[in-house]
């Protein structure tokens, strides 16, 4: 049975302050959560951030990597370097990323490489536009974001990623997609998967994000191939993430 898993993104926010105040938040009301928590704080935090969950279950995750093992790559970190503060995760090919920075399918297969081979589990992040969905091309997208990474890992290494689909029309706009879509998308990603291999299809994680809230946490969560969730803005308040952690304990 695949365990659920919540995933905080915290993107471009936060100070040491706030930081100390939501993981204080976060950590006195851990016990009411059996899902696994992952934060994703920006690097210059996460040292800080790995103070607080050293003696809990929380785990880490970058918010980014470079495939590169070091160089002269000014302004970026590698996956060696996101082990070396404690990393247990690493978002790669968020929908931002993609369409503000550029990044490529191919760009992001690298990085779960990378990632992988420094024992950091890549959190792979697909979906499509409102445009698109709106022209019937949904799967060919997730196919096309697929592909590159299927082309990359063998089974095994692919076995160990964690898939986030985030509909890029949903993230941060308040819109979310309806339970029966979500897991419309989730279920044809492990068909795609299956043609892979079937057991890594049954057994991956698939999280959704956009725009998850407690409101529609328990409803999304109760679907059957939807496993999580990866969390933008209300990861940033302890009380509203930690609301989405104990939704998917109840189903």
């Amino acid at each position: 049975m695949r365990k659920a898993l919540v995933v905080g993104n915290w993107k471009m926010n936060g100070t040491g302050s706030s930081i100390d105040l939501l993981m204080q938040g976060l950590i006195a009301q851990l016990a009411s959560c059996s899902s696994g928590i992952v934060v994703c704080p920006p690097n210059v935090y996460l040292d800080q951030v790995r103070g607080h969950i050293e003696q809990t279950t929380i785990s880490m995750g970058g918010q980014n990597i470079d495939w590169h093992d070091n160089g002269a790559f000014t302004g970026e970190v590698s996956a060696e370097m996101l082990a070396d503060l404690g990393c247990d995760f690493v978002l790669v090919g968020h929908s931002e990323r993609r369409t503000l920075f550029g990044e490529t399918s191919e760009d992001v297969a690298m990085k779960c490489e990378a990632s992988l081979s420094k024992g950091i589990i890549p959190i792979l992040c697909v979906g499509e536009t409102q445009a698109q969905r709106q022209n019937g091309e949904t799967q060919d997208v997730i196919t096309s974001q697929l592909v590159p990474v299927f082309d990359k890992l063998d089974s095994d290494a692919m076995a160990k990623v964690v898939i986030a689909y985030e509909p890029v029309w949903a993230i941060g706009t308040g819109r979310t997609a309806s339970p029966q879509q979500a897991d419309d998308v989730h279920a044809f990603i492990r068909q795609t998967l299956a043609e892979k291999d079937l057991n890594t299809a049954n057994n991956i994680q698939i999280l959704y994000g956009g725009s998850v809230n407690a409101s529609n946490a328990v409803e999304l969560f109760g679907m059957q191939n939807i496993d999580g969730a990866l969390v933008g803005g209300a990861s940033l308040d302890a009380a509203s993430f930690l609301a989405i952690c104990q939704a998917a304990v109840l189903v």
